[in-house]
């Protein structure tokens, strides 16, 4: 595409009046009341499932630090669902897609780089949780202290949000051309690289910094953690005990793979892979059944969640009576 068809933006004047168009999912209009609906439907068990977990944990008086870290992973969840959902259920009811504009594309990529990013994190920070109680454990009282938990909590969140505003700071001070139609139902960030005006694959290093930073950095700390663990369940001579071990580990690993397999498949490839239709699909994915995923995976597999439900559900009942 050459620089002839781009125009390039000034800042104050330009960036404030410019609007993107989410075209979503306007190829598949016979199937757009269909789509309207199942994203609706799974918008909302997923709030309730995600606010569900959320409120428990926070009645709960004594919180150990897997439950902490887990109320912090609904929150974000929460807010995540709604940086991206509440949109695109708009461009679904627009034949045409929706129109969004410059700032509000900014801050919806800022906000859905950071609570992924922060996601990441919290993940490594989950993982040494789960190291300390297999391969400490008793020390682990000590070690995971509220303090550090608090601590581990708020670093996860200031650094995301700090690696997301470089990332959307770069991306948006980029020239783009005169056809501004995202092929997606967000401000997903290789969909707007894709409207940058330039062959110059140099604006590809914003998103690798940020893949490197934000994905691959906690994911080495989580392999490093399970590696660990790993050795310290060979070292456990009793099956049962290793079976044991090994089943506190299962819904972190299973929301880890969930995570991580979308989010490497979307991001960590370059720009001449991009393929519209299959990010936005992998997207569905991302933003829709993951979120949906993580109570139900916590609810089933965490003794704890299911004991706070219980009684939650219990105390209910004792004052509807």
């Amino acid at each position: 595409m050459s620089c002839e068809c781009c125009m390039e933006r000034d800042n104050v004047s330009t960036g404030a009046t410019m609007e993107f168009l989410l075209l979503g999912f306007s190829e598949l209009l016979r199937l757009r009341v269909l789509l309207f609906l199942i994203f609706l439907i799974v918008h909302l068990v997923t709030l309730a499932g995600n606010m569900m977990i959320f409120m428990a944990v926070i009645m709960e008086p004594s919180r150990p630090p897997m439950l902490f870290f887990l109320c912090q992973l609904s929150a974000i969840e929460l807010c995540y669902t709604l940086v991206i959902v509440p949109k695109a259920l708009l461009s679904l009811a627009g034949a045409e897609g929706s129109t969004i504009s410059f700032v509000g594309c900014a801050v919806q990529m800022h906000f859905f780089v950071a609570l992924g990013g922060a996601e990441c994190f919290l993940l490594a920070a989950m993982s040494y949780d789960r190291y300390v109680a297999i391969c400490q454990p008793l020390r682990y009282a000590a070690l995971m202290s509220e303090g550090l938990c608090l601590r581990l909590g708020l670093l996860c969140g200031l650094v995301a949000f700090a690696l997301a505003l470089g990332l959307t700071v770069t991306v948006f001070h980029l020239p783009f051309c005169r056809s501004r139609c995202i092929n997606h139902f967000f401000c997903d960030v290789p969909a707007v690289l894709h409207l940058a005006c330039t062959q110059n694959y140099t604006l590809e290093l914003p998103l690798l910094a940020a893949c490197v930073l934000l994905l691959l950095l906690p994911f080495l700390l989580i392999l490093a953690s399970y590696l660990c663990i790993a050795v310290a369940l060979l070292g456990i001579t009793s099956s049962v005990g290793r079976g044991k071990a090994f089943s506190t580990c299962i819904s972190h690993l299973a929301i880890t793979l969930l995570h991580y397999g979308c989010a490497t498949f979307i991001y960590i490839r370059p720009k001449s892979s991009y393929s519209p239709a299959r990010d936005k699909v992998v997207s569905l994915v991302y933003t829709n059944i993951t979120p949906l995923m993580y109570p139900l995976v916590y609810s089933l597999r965490n003794k704890e969640i299911r004991g706070i439900l219980r009684r939650m559900l219990r105390r209910k009942k004792i004052a509807q009576v």
